[in-house]
């Protein structure tokens, strides 16, 4: 597998996925061209150069895992499996993944390039505007920030929003109090002392996905890291701080985060996954950047929120997680499972043994489905990984007045644009689900009209045997 940034982009460069962008502006274009290129029918990656305002060397690149096949190499399984298939495999893997130890070495190619103290100048990294009503430049759309637990030897390096105010000032967004790293710094807080933190910069795509994944408390991504490639991760200790930092990594911030006591800045607005703006500025806590460490001719990794369909990931892990869920609560037979519009519905299709196997599944799905308004479940006979398939089903096989079921009070998040503003205000952030139970009736299911169409497996099996001559690779 890939060690790091540039190894990958140069194996998505050999799939023919890569496409290479001279003279963006960093203000909104460099974000509109990202947006446009997810929504496209080839969804390339991008690697931004010669950025309007900077000198050429110094990149963004883009879109890294947002289609099934580069979400699969970047977690290191086969990128010709069909969509569900892909998700199946990944569910499989992370299922017996074993976290392995760092190796801590003793250089890395960012100190190629150190400023420290006077000499940190964050404008001189192409932090782009991602969306027109952002409040400024985000360095931090899929960076990993990295701090220590004072009260043992936890590091928690996950992804939370980082925008640039001054040259050697940057606001940390931990979206909610709970969240690892706002836990960690609310211990230093506390005895009145600013966090140790480190920004890392252009990180490789398995720490990336490790920084989006729900670890438990103590839980390591650097470890989970290394268990997707299957091999250590290499870290080095920060010069200031002491924290491991991923070694080969492309830019490093370091420095603290001051108490809110001390200094906060407004932050934001920021776009959010939904499509919409969730928050006006508010508050936030600031990082006092004291040293800037990259590479020669440095990459910034971007994963911009966008609006849906477009997301970070081309296979939802999540949806891999619920269909993990519900093979564990004892739901039988379970042979796919998908989230679409950025993981806001969730599909999944099962083998129906018995009556009632639907709604159990809806139910075990709808309770494990993150701010998502909408659960389907479907036959076997339909990819959930289709979206219209998955209509066809719905147009075909549910009936309103019998097969949808409403929860009242679920799980949802300040981030939802439909909740009131006052009870978002309040923080009363539940919404209801709507079960669609797209299945054939049990109870006259060997009567239902036969279907015409392939099924998934003959469907798959016709694009393995004729897939060059249908791409057009062969005649």
């Amino acid at each position: 597998m890939y060690n790091d940034l540039r190894d990958y982009i140069q194996e998505i460069d050999a799939l023919g996925e890569l496409r290479r962008i001279n003279g963006a502006d960093p203000v909104h274009e460099l974000g509109g061209i990202t947006e446009v290129a997810a929504g496209s029918a080839a969804c390339p990656a991008l690697l931004f150069d010669s950025i309007k305002g900077f000198p050429k060397g110094y990149r963004v690149f883009t879109n890294a895992t947002t289609n099934p096949r580069r979400a699969a190499l970047a977690l290191g399984i086969d990128t010709e499996l069909r969509p569900v298939e892909a998700l199946k495999a990944w569910k499989e893997k992370r299922a017996t993944l074993k976290p392995l130890p760092v190796k801590t070495i003793s250089s890395a190619a960012f100190f190629d390039n150190s400023f420290e103290g006077g000499a940190v100048d964050l404008s001189t990294i192409p932090a782009p505007t991602w969306h027109r009503g952002d409040g400024g430049p985000y360095i931090g759309s899929g960076s990993l920030v990295v701090t220590g637990d004072p009260d043992s030897d936890w590091v928690n390096a996950s992804i939370y929003r980082v925008q640039v105010h001054s040259r050697n000032h940057a606001t940390v967004q931990f979206d909610h109090q709970g969240r690892h790293g706002a836990i960690i710094a609310r211990k230093y807080w506390d005895q009145g002392k600013p966090c140790p933190i480190a920004i890392v910069n252009g990180q490789d795509p398995a720490l990336f996905i490790s920084g989006f994944e729900y670890l438990p408390e103590g839980g390591s991504e650097y470890e989970f890291a290394g268990a997707i490639k299957n091999t250590p991760l290499e870290v080095i200790k920060a010069p200031r701080s002491g924290l491991p930092i991923p070694a080969h990594a492309e830019i490093i911030l370091e420095g603290v985060l001051l108490p809110p006591s001390e200094m906060t800045l407004p932050e934001g607005p920021f776009g959010e996954f939904t499509g919409y703006y969730a928050a006006d500025t508010r508050p936030a806590a600031v990082m006092r950047v004291d040293a800037v460490y990259h590479r020669n001719d440095p990459i910034l990794f971007g994963s911009p929120p966008l609006k849906p369909p477009r997301f970070h990931f081309g296979l939802p892990m999540r949806a891999a997680s619920i269909w993990g869920n519900l093979e564990t609560c004892g739901v039988t037979d379970v042979v796919g499972a998908w989230q679409h519009v950025s993981q806001l519905m969730t599909v999944v299709a099962l083998k129906q043994r018995y009556a009632g196997h639907s709604k159990r599944a809806g139910l075990i799905a709808a309770a494990n489905s993150y701010m998502g308004r909408l659960v389907v479940i479907v036959d076997e006979d339909v990819d959930p990984s289709s979206l219209a398939d998955v209509m066809w089903a719905v147009t075909t096989r549910c009936e309103p007045s019998e097969s949808v079921d409403i929860v009242r009070n679920a799980w949802s998040s300040s981030l939802d644009p439909r909740l009131r503003p006052g009870d978002r205000v309040a923080g009363l952030t539940s919404h209801s689900k709507m079960i669609i139970d797209a299945c054939k009736p049990f109870d006259w299911i060997d009567s239902y009209p036969t279907a015409s169409a392939l099924l998934p497996s003959e469907a798959a099996e016709i694009e393995q045997k004729w897939r060059d001559m249908l791409s057009g690779k062969a005649t």
